[in-house]
């Protein structure tokens, strides 16, 4: 389990890892939604019952059905591992009971073990695994193993959650909860080797939210951040028009939209569209965009920062001119002239011109080299 990367691929190995060391036939992992009331099971493992799916869509059962899971949900907290219990297909007794046993007749099984998962104190589902009928049927060791495999189970689920909760605040911005740098940077580096394989379009779409240093200044940083998150929905709404696109910060006022397959042209339509949309928030002046995509006249694309600079340039030409709409790299040469957004991205780092060298800073943000 603990190699196991998401949730779900943890459940998955604690299932068949429990149905092998029952020597049982099958095994499922279940997960008790509350609000609904019901177990709902997240994966069946081994020999499965016609019917059955490894990965159901929504396989689940009213919990009031069973007793002795009710019993440990209304206990809410624990206290400790609640023992397992064992099952068969001939169960007398109480309705639960014979539900049960009705249950493992349907499917050809002739006994189960059932063990509460218990994570952070708190009830969280069950495991379940079951012999076929002529099988020897589970004895009390049986229950008191499972009841072991259910503590490991969840702590490997409560493992694999932390995981996964380190990797999503590792890739998220905090104040908008878009992707941040890093993401995009992984994720560029893999289009840009896409692209060089299969020459699929790759597109990066950079904006800067004009006006936010006069909102901060003048409405407080508070305000300024509200901007920015609205900004951040556009682009998020303007972003689910590409398919797949990642929607990103990448810091300060600073966002992007990073698209592979969709063709130039469309990107181009939707960055327009972005512009429109943010020009007509009540904060802030609109966003300067810039455009650059392998779809584009802009020369070979040999690594993810030449095409980063070449958006960077754009947008920085669309900034100094106050345009309302994107400036798109490798559209603007004329009459045999090189197009201007290239030919500034391709240039070699400058001495920083002015206090700071504000301009090289803005142009390139660090990203030195032409790729």
């Amino acid at each position: 389990m603990a190699a196991a990367p998401t949730p779900l691929e943890s459940v998955e190995a604690a299932a068949d890892g429990a149905r092998r060391a029952l020597g049982a036939a099958f095994a499922a992992v279940s997960v008790w939604e509350r609000e609904r009331g019901r177990l709902r099971v997240l994966v069946n493992a081994g020999e499965l019952a016609p019917g059955e799916e490894r990965f159901p869509g929504d396989e689940s059962y009213p919990v009031h059905a069973f007793p002795e899971i009710a019993g440990v949900l209304q206990e809410g907290g624990t206290g400790g591992s609640p023992h397992a219990w064992v099952e068969t297909a001939d169960a007398p007794g109480r309705e639960a009971h014979r539900r049960r046993a009705a249950g493992l007749r349907r499917r050809g099984r002739g006994c189960c073990v059932v063990a509460p998962i218990v994570l952070h104190g708190r009830a969280w589902g069950e495991l379940y695994v079951a012999r076929p009928v002529g099988a020897p049927v589970f004895g009390r060791a049986d229950a008191e193993f499972a009841t072991v495999l259910a503590a490991v189970t969840a702590s490997g689920i409560a493992q694999t959650e932390r995981l996964e909760e380190v990797r999503r605040l590792a890739f998220t911005d905090p104040l908008t909860g878009l992707a941040n740098r890093r993401a995009v940077d992984a994720r560029l580096d893999e289009a840009v080797e896409r692209h060089q394989l299969d020459g699929v379009v790759v597109s990066l779409v950079v904006c800067d939210v004009n006006g936010l240093k006069q909102v901060n200044d003048t409405l407080g940083h508070a305000v300024g951040d509200r901007l920015l998150e609205r900004f951040a929905s556009v682009l998020s709404l303007c972003g689910a028009m590409l398919p797949g696109a990642l929607a990103a910060r990448l810091g300060g006022d600073e966002f992007c939209l990073l698209t592979v397959g969709p063709e130039a042209d469309e990107v181009v339509r939707v960055a327009g569209e972005l512009c429109r949309r943010a020009g007509e928030l009540e904060l802030g002046e609109g966003v300067a965009c810039g455009v650059a995509s392998t779809g584009d006249p802009i020369g070979p694309v040999g690594s993810a920062r030449r095409l980063f600079r070449l958006a960077d340039a754009a947008q920085y030409r669309a900034k100094g001119a106050r345009s309302a709409e994107p400036v798109v790299a490798g559209r603007e040469g004329v009459r045999g002239r090189p197009d201007p957004v290239v030919r500034m991205a391709d240039l070699p780092p400058a001495p920083t011109a002015g206090p700071g060298g504000a301009v090289e800073r803005r142009r390139f943000r660090g990203r030195g080299g032409s790729g």
